[in-house]
């Protein structure tokens, strides 16, 4: 999963905790890579908890919880205009002109040293 904000992919993780963090917008679970957790307007892009104002939500399984007092709610999906969930990376990050599993799969070929497909 790419930054909300820059589109940056994590790279493989050295020992020690990821300097990457966690965080909800519009009801979705996004990660904040390290160049804009230093972004001031980082924050204010994220979604609070409602009762405390915390920051520290995390989504999973249609839930929103707070970290930090427990208070659940309910997440809401933001639908875009045609029905497509809204994309989150909004900082003019140019689009990816593969997808994921393309680029998952040139790296499978670039380690086992063959043809995709073979």
């Amino acid at each position: 999963m790419p930054c909300f904000r820059c589109g940056a992919r994590q790279t493989d993780p050295v020992r020690g905790a990821s300097p990457w963090k966690r965080g909800v917008r519009a009801d979705r679970q996004v990660l904040i890579c390290p160049d804009c957790q230093q972004v001031p307007e980082t924050a204010a892009a994220l979604d609070r908890c409602v009762a405390c104002g915390s920051l520290a939500l995390g989504c999973r399984l249609g839930e929103i919880e707070c970290r930090d007092c427990g208070h659940t709610r309910e997440a809401v999906r933001d639908e875009g205009d045609e029905g497509r969930p809204v994309d989150l990376v909004r900082s003019g990050a140019p689009p990816s002109d593969t997808g994921l599993s393309e680029e998952v799969a040139a790296a499978l070929t670039r380690f086992f040293k063959r043809a995709p497909g073979s």
